[in-house]
């Protein structure tokens, strides 16, 4: 019986020895995951709770907060810019789906088949994401100026009238997507640059024996093989686009005839031009619940096709 109880005791005694190894081991990758936590905590976690809280409140930061349940809703519901902003958002998503999904894969796929100068032209294409928002902005608004901007020099030059860009109710809204897809491309184009080359070239052979041409290759070889990064980029862009702000704030403001206000935009006049925070945090809490639902839908629908 003493005998056979000493190794039982050493075993009780060994695990705890050996746990403590383990913490001492992973102590370096504790710390690191637990400063990641902290920051996801601070600045991503805390913040939506403290926005769905604000949601149902009326404060001004002097007096106790009020709960005053859905009064805030009700109060964007009735601003005269709450649909146009919506309406103006989906607009703006579905053009820079057309413009900024599109084009960064054809970009990708011509760089890909270069054989010359590949590392610099990357280079020219990531460069306007390494240029500060304002100044790729400022950049855009000399562009588009009616009386001597390049674009409408451009214009002179084949003898076509010049446009207001920024001042048309039917243009102001593209004018942004092209800057928008101008600013953003350069991610994009690297990373189906980066999936494109993963492609065997055994499946590219194989289609040329076939007698498959350009298209064929990229309907048959190119999409499937890089289907799954289509997929994801796509639900990245949606929801990029979906909270669109620094274009019409700087170039724009809002204007002209609300053509441009974005909802995020209009949750910034709330919180900032009208003081109503709790307006503001209503609105962005909408927004937040309508990425969630078509997030969820996505991903579901994009994994049953995939499976």
């Amino acid at each position: 019986m003493t005998t056979a109880s000493v190794p039982a005791a050493s075993g009780r005694r060994g695990q705890p020895t050996r746990l403590r190894r383990a913490v001492k081991r992973n102590l370096t990758a504790y710390g690191f995951l637990c400063g990641a936590l902290i920051c996801f905590a601070l600045f991503s976690w805390y913040p939506m709770v403290r926005e769905v809280i604000l949601s149902f409140q009326k404060t001004n930061f002097v007096d106790p907060p009020e709960w005053v349940g859905l009064e805030n809703f009700r109060t964007i519901l009735q601003d005269p810019a709450f649909w146009p902003a919506w309406i103006n958002t989906a607009l703006f998503t579905l053009l820079a789906l057309v413009c900024g999904f599109g084009i960064p894969f054809i970009t990708a796929i011509v760089l890909n088949e270069l054989r010359h100068a590949r590392a610099y032209l990357r280079f020219v294409v990531y460069l306007p994401v390494i240029l500060p928002p304002a100044v790729a902005v400022l950049l855009f608004q000399w562009f588009y100026n009616p009386d001597y901007g390049l674009f409408n020099q451009i214009l002179g030059f084949f003898h076509l009238s010049g446009l207001q860009w920024l001042n048309s109710t039917s243009t102001a809204l593209i004018s942004l997507v092209i800057v928008s897809t101008w600013m953003n491309m350069g991610t994009g184009t690297l990373i189906y640059l980066a999936a494109l080359q993963t492609i065997p070239s055994e499946l590219y052979e194989a289609a040329e024996l076939d007698g498959a041409g350009l298209f064929k290759r990229i309907r048959h070889v190119t999409i499937p093989q890089t289907r799954l990064i289509l997929l994801v980029m796509l639900l990245l862009q949606i929801v990029a686009t979906m909270q669109v702000f620094i274009e019409p704030y700087l170039l724009t403001g809002g204007g002209p005839e609300n053509a441009t206000v974005s909802v995020v935009y209009l949750m910034y006049q709330y919180a900032f031009s009208f003081g109503n925070l709790n307006g503001g945090n209503a609105l962005g809490l909408m927004l937040m619940i309508v990425l969630m639902v078509f997030s969820a839908i996505y991903l579901r629908v994009s994994r049953d096709n995939t499976v």
